[in-house]
């Protein structure tokens, strides 16, 4: 969600003005939406169960803006 709503990497002179997390916002557990998590069960071999969801979180994030406002967004992060 941080991708989606706060990241934002901008350059200047060519380098990142971002160098650590320290000056990159993350997003914190206050302002994070609830999230229901199902595992659904399975013969096949574990393979991560947090990680693979995060390539889908802005996409998810945008259908539902675009739902909600009849308007696609095309550029992160988001800006309401």
């Amino acid at each position: 969600m941080t991708a989606a709503l706060k990241g934002e990497i901008t350059v200047q002179n060519g380098r990142a003005v971002q160098r650590h997390f320290n000056d990159y916002p993350m997003i914190r557990h206050n302002e994070s939406p609830e999230v229901e998590v199902h595992i659904v069960a399975s013969t096949e071999t574990p393979g991560g169960i947090g990680e693979p969801s995060t390539a889908i979180a802005a996409g998810a994030l945008v259908n539902a803006v675009s739902a909600a406002t009849g308007k696609r967004v095309y550029k992160l992060p988001l800006k309401l």
